[in-house]
């Protein structure tokens, strides 16, 4: 048994702006929601999994992001690419500090940004955070059958560690639960991956990748999902 009477539980996310190369993560404000608005246009397939959405119009999204933009948990983020443009939204929820564990979900990424650098990178900054931040768990969770998100949670090195059946009715259907996490004696590898994948250097002049993340994570993780 580990031994953490000398472990100080970590502080709870800011509302700060976190910075990266291909996208920066801002606090979901009122500002945000034209850009928003425009960026799902056509892609209401991107709510599927979310308890709320699509919305039919600007108004009723603004209202959505006037509600949980004053929420501590889930803590929402707006994504801005490189190019100004809002691209999508991500939060930190189901924060724990006393356990040292925390989740990042609530992900709505429109194509904008759906299959680039800047929603790995998105991800990323978030989990750099928490670890570096001191928690010992960072979660992923997502409706079992949203095979793109169970994924995308092992292409980030988070470890399958199970389905938690009949865990939520969401949209008058029933939703199964599959949890992914990693902890904190992995962030140094799982650090490194990201950093190797996300350096220009792992780009073409097109944007095409030399190295996969998938390739780079896989051996860190502790446990693969086994239907994937």
């Amino acid at each position: 048994m580990t031994d953490l009477s000398g472990w100080t539980p970590p502080p709870l996310p800011p509302r700060s702006v976190f910075e990266g190369r291909f996208v920066t993560l801002e606090p979901l404000e009122h500002r945000h929601i034209s850009g928003l608005w425009a960026a799902h246009q056509g892609a209401d397939h991107v709510w599927d999994y979310i308890p709320v959405g699509p919305f039919e119009t600007e108004a009723a999204l603004g209202a959505w992001v006037d509600h949980v933009r004053i929420s501590p948990d889930p803590l929402q983020f707006a994504a801005r690419l490189a190019d100004g443009r809002v691209a999508g939204t991500l939060s930190l929820l189901r924060i724990n500090p006393a356990a040292g564990s925390i989740e990042v979900g609530f992900i709505v990424f429109t194509p904008l940004m759906q299959r680039s650098p800047a929603s790995t990178e998105a991800v990323y900054l978030l989990m750099r955070w928490a670890c570096e931040g001191g928690y010992r768990r960072f979660e992923w969770k997502c409706n079992a059958a949203n095979l793109p998100s169970r994924r995308a949670a092992e292409r980030f090195g988070l470890s399958y560690e199970g389905i938690f059946r009949q865990a939520d009715v969401v949209k008058g259907k029933n939703r199964d639960t599959a949890w992914y996490a990693a902890i904190d004696a992995e962030w140094p590898d799982l650090e490194r991956a990201f950093e190797a994948w996300l350096d220009p250097g792992n780009f073409d002049v097109d944007g095409t990748q030399f190295s996969r993340l998938s390739n780079l994570t896989r051996p860190i993780l502790v446990t693969a999902d086994p239907t994937l």
